[in-house]
């Protein structure tokens, strides 16, 4: 392998788009990071990965952060030049990590918005007739009942559908694919679909033009069309409707590894924000009903 840090670089990112199946969207994110990189160390006369240690690795962040980069995308960047160290050391080409120790500034993270219990059954319950009606009854009882993500419910296909057992196979990040529920009012409005435009196991389930998969634009535009329509004063997206599922189900359950499972997500901790979730609705309710938790202004 090229011990030069452009030609590095490009053999990771065919690694991760080939062997690990990254997506397209992933790999343009960790080309745009190491671009960074890259250009930094060419204007510092750095010719080699070899050459950089944690005193230049925060000389470069510092560089990034005064160039107006918001710490949320430092800690991205960070995290893109980690995964490619890892990689060269696995390979030998670096004998250490020069980033270890590198700490990006603090990321606030905000709580998503979600809809309470009433708010998505009235989403979903919309009144409305006809093929397009049936469609999107479908799409956001689903979107509800199983914690979906846009690409997930775009990709569908009859053939992922168990709807007698209650069950839709997802391909999610990753290509992994995962089973998740689909709950009795889902399975209603998924059956209704299928009586409407049948069910061919290779067929979208939800088909847009020239019975192609629906486009997650497509999506997006109705959800967005539906809200307004019903006077929803927040903004409704494909992602509000998952967080909507996630925070349901930890309210109810309370297992918050279970919900990671049905989440698709990789890592527990990116699960675990919806704890917080949970704590801000019990706050709310200690606050309304307990003679001493009124709080001084």
């Amino acid at each position: 392998m090229s011990t030069h840090p452009r030609a590095q670089v490009e053999a990771w990112l065919g690694r991760l788009a080939g062997e690990r199946q990254a997506s397209a969207n992933t790999v343009a994110a960790y080309q745009r990071d190491l671009e960074k990189l890259l250009g930094w160390m060419e204007t510092q006369g750095i010719g080699d990965f070899t050459a950089l240690d944690a005193h230049r690795m925060r000389a470069f962040v510092a560089t990034q952060h005064r160039a107006g980069l918001a710490p949320k995308s430092l800690q991205r960047l960070l995290s893109s030049c980690r995964s490619l160290f890892r990689q060269l050391s696995r390979e030998g080409l670096l004998a250490h990590d020069p980033a270890a120790g590198v700490r990006g500034p603090k990321v606030h993270r905000k709580l998503p918005q979600v809809l309470d219990v009433d708010e998505a059954g009235a989403l979903v319950e919309h009144p409305g007739e006809g093929a397009l009606a049936l469609r999107d009854r479908a799409m956001l009882e689903l979107f509800y009942s199983s914690g979906l993500r846009l690409s997930e419910l775009c990709g569908l296909r009859w053939g992922d559908l168990s709807l007698d057992e209650g069950e839709v196979r997802v391909l999610g990040k990753g290509a992994k694919t995962r089973i998740v529920p689909v709950g009795s009012h889902a399975v209603t409005a998924l059956r209704a679909l299928a009586r409407a435009e049948g069910m061919a196991p290779t067929a979208p389930v939800f088909r847009g033009r020239a019975g192609a998969p629906i486009s997650p634009r497509t999506v997006q535009a109705r959800l967005k069309q539906l809200a307004l329509a019903q006077g929803f004063a927040k903004r409704v997206h494909p992602h509000l409707l998952r967080h909507t599922f996630a925070s349901h189900m930890l309210e109810s359950s309370g297992d918050l590894r279970a919900v990671q499972e049905l989440l698709g997500h990789a890592d527990i901790a990116t699960t675990q924000i919806y704890t917080h979730l949970d704590f801000q609705h019990l706050a709310k309710v200690y606050d309304a009903a307990h003679p001493r938790a009124r709080r001084k202004g």
